[in-house]
């Protein structure tokens, strides 16, 4: 149980450090969302959602772009969410380590 704490803690810390990052690749997200949104006609909401499901690999296929622009448009936002995922599986693998190297010495 201490050594989850402590990666957590660990965890929360060095993702805080790497927040204004995080940040600004949520918003080249969520603004590409939103660009894609209006051409294709359509609500924030379901842009944002579409951006969001999009950026996480999920992909559900509900919402999707019809226009070439747009269809290009979300393969860039993908590339980002692949991007910011791979950052955080990073920082996740370093915390381990970290917390591992912590708790042996």
């Amino acid at each position: 149980m201490r050594l989850t704490l402590d990666f957590l803690w660990n965890l929360g810390g060095v993702l805080a450090q790497f927040l204004p990052l995080f940040l600004g690749l949520g918003l080249i997200i969520a603004t590409l969302s939103i660009f894609i949104g209006r051409r294709e006609g359509w609500t924030v909401g379901d842009s944002l959602y579409f951006g969001f499901i999009t950026a996480l690999t999920v992909g559900y296929g509900d919402l999707r772009p019809t226009r070439g622009l747009n269809k290009f448009l979300a393969i860039v936002l993908a590339l980002f969410g692949l991007i910011t995922s791979g950052i955080l599986v990073a920082i996740a693998v370093e915390v381990v380590s970290m917390t591992f190297q912590q708790h042996s010495a």
